[in-house]
């Protein structure tokens, strides 16, 4: 009998091992997984933040366009600095063509200006940053619209 006691007392231990094991296991996976979507969620509030100045960067491109210093919007181009506000970095780029639309009265052309204005809004010092978006926590958002006068 004291031979069956003895391996009884080792399986207990080895049980116990093998519970410590999987339970460390477990709590690795947990906290890998939170780290996880801690980086996500990261990751994805700056793309939101991106969106957003690039948003703003349009908005802002088409008051210049049909209200300020871009009138005829020859490659205009400048970077607004967001950095204070948002984190974030906007290239603001535009781009017109005039077309025939018609005529205003016999022989007159109606003269129609298409603007293009497309803004880049990103988490770095100039945008788009090909150098750092290779890098896990470079964020990157692009708007474009196009509009007549």
């Amino acid at each position: 009998m004291s031979t069956r006691l003895r391996a009884a007392r080792g399986f207990g231990s080895i049980a116990i091992l093998v519970v410590l094991v999987m339970l460390a296991a477990l709590a690795a996976a947990i906290v890998r997984l939170g780290a996880s979507a801690q980086t996500s969620s990261a990751l994805d509030t700056l793309g939101t933040r991106a969106d957003q100045a690039a948003r703003a960067g349009v908005e802002w491109g088409l008051y210049q366009a049909f209200k300020g210093s871009w009138t005829t919007c020859a490659g205009a181009s400048q970077t607004l600095d967001l950095r204070t506000d948002m984190g974030m970095v906007v290239t603001v780029t535009c781009t017109s063509t005039t077309y025939n639309e018609g005529e205003t009265s016999p022989g007159v052309a109606k003269v129609l200006r298409v603007y293009t204005i497309d803004a880049i809004g990103c988490n770095s010092t100039a945008c788009p940053d090909n150098t750092r978006a290779s890098q896990g926590n470079y964020v990157e958002r692009r708007r474009q619209v196009q509009s007549a006068s």
